[in-house]
């Protein structure tokens, strides 16, 4: 089988594609054929070295989320066999990786996947999509009515927010750094937003009107009731605490922003609140189950959709890596193991 290794933190050049041994299940596990492998945020950060407490220290095989097909079962497995399609759990990867062909896991790290979910969709959906309702829903719980800022509007994590937000009956206002992808997020129909606002370079003629500005005139003038961001940092930052509406939240559940000095002081009179969000907080609670059961019913429906960018083999991993940290995709970028040649 075929598998990737991070030789040492740095650049994608220490991505290496080896051919291993074929796996072999103990008496309680199962091996899967991989047939997707979403690409994160996370793995680029574990590459470079931001992430060690889910990489450890090189070599290791990156990968959060993948599913595929079971195609061996150990001796004491009775709720999983041969030829069923099944998604790795959170639990499942950490500290593995899922940038290989074959993965194996205790039986109980895997989820069935209903008929009308593609097979390179499988492994690459739940993240977005639990990521966004574990917050939104789970712990936020979210209302009818109420206004959500997503930046990063063009990622697959605020794609899934939207939808989920939209569901749950919310206001929805994307925002993006990127005037080119503006056009692209209101043509595709997974993206649902209200609102799309670009919040860069908006001042630097003199004539636009401030990003934050108009997103205070969308809410006219009260504020934002939720806001969920990966960077969260630095002047984007200071603007997002002064845009909380009274009681208001502002999630960050990403690690993407650079440390900085930030005003929090505007907290205190609006009664509001900055709060982190790690998706592994949902890991042997009863809200994990119903996390996976609410995405693969919504998706083999059609409700929930999920953008794919792009699909690369395995052994293209290091070009679907440079790709992703350019940033001009909109969705997905997914890593198609069985296109590899082992």
């Amino acid at each position: 089988m075929q598998q990737v290794t991070v030789s040492a933190f740095g650049g994608t050049e220490n991505l290496q594609v080896k051919t291993v041994n074929p796996v072999q299940p103990k008496s309680t596990e199962v091996v899967i054929q991989l047939t997707s492998v979403g690409l994160n945020q996370a793995d680029l950060m574990a590459r470079r070295g931001e992430y060690r407490l889910s990489s450890g220290a090189p070599p290791f095989t990156p990968g959060i989320e993948g599913g595929g097909v079971i195609t061996a079962v150990g001796s004491q497995v009775v709720n999983r066999q041969v030829g069923q399609r099944v998604i790795l759990t959170i639990a499942a990867p950490h500290k593995v990786g899922t940038y290989r062909s074959q993965f194996v896991t205790a039986a109980r790290n895997t989820v069935v996947v209903p008929d009308g979910i593609p097979d390179d969709l499988i492994g690459a959906l739940w993240l977005a999509f639990a990521t966004a309702w574990g917050a939104l829903v789970w712990r936020q719980k979210i209302q009818p009515g109420q206004t959500l800022m997503l930046p990063a509007a063009s990622s697959s994590v605020a794609i899934s927010a939207s939808q989920i937000a939209k569901s749950a009956g919310a206001i929805v206002i994307g925002t993006t750094t990127s005037p080119e992808k503006v056009d692209a997020l209101q043509h595709i129909s997974a993206a649902k937003y209200d609102h799309i606002v670009v919040t860069s370079a908006n001042t630097a003629t003199g004539k636009a009107e401030p990003w934050w500005r108009q997103i205070k005139k969308i809410t006219g003038g009260k504020g934002v009731d939720v806001i969920f961001d990966p960077v969260a940092a630095g002047d984007f930052l200071h603007h997002e605490i002064r845009l909380l509406a009274k009681g208001g939240t502002l999630w960050v559940y990403g690690l993407l922003g650079t440390p900085d000095t930030v005003d929090v002081s505007p907290l205190i009179r609006k009664d509001a609140a900055i709060r982190g969000w790690l998706l592994n907080a949902l890991v042997d609670t009863p809200a994990e189950q119903a996390a996976y059961q609410h995405i693969l019913k919504n998706v083999a429906a059609g409700v929930y959709q999920l953008p794919i960018a792009t699909t690369f083999s395995l052994d293209r991993v290091r070009e679907a890596h440079e790709a992703m940290e350019i940033g001009s995709h909109i969705g997905k970028y997914v890593l198609m193991p069985a296109l590899s040649s082992d």
